[in-house]
């Protein structure tokens, strides 16, 4: 009797990388993105140099490595602290991801990864 093992393993190996994969972030673009307008109450550092910003329930965003892209908490505070600001956020496989492609306010943007 043959067995089926290999076959399963394989598929259940490619479904996985798919899903793992499709959760990376890489060169978002607006199309990309799903738009949220939120109001910041708090700004703070997080890991691996990201600054993260809380809104006023219990949500939180984020840019990658921010500190490390020239960005500065005391600027970042004094410019969109409890002020409503427009974030892009990229969309995955299994929701909308908290990394911040681009925030604004109004026709201000304060940082974009868009080309």
């Amino acid at each position: 009797m043959k067995r089926k093992t290999p076959f399963f393993v394989l598929a259940l190996f490619l479904s996985v990388f798919l899903v793992f994969k499709s959760c990376v972030i890489n060169n978002p673009q607006p199309e990309d993105c799903e738009v949220v307008e939120v109001t910041i109450k708090k700004i703070t550092e997080g890991s691996s140099y990201d600054i993260v910003f809380h809104d006023t329930g219990t949500d939180y965003y984020y840019i990658n490595r921010g500190l490390e892209q020239g960005l500065n908490l005391e600027t970042l505070n004094a410019k969109v602290l409890n002020k409503t600001v427009t974030l892009h956020l990229p969309k995955l496989l299994l929701g909308t991801s908290e990394h911040i492609a681009q925030i604004a306010i109004g026709d201000d943007i304060i940082f974009t990864e868009f080309d």
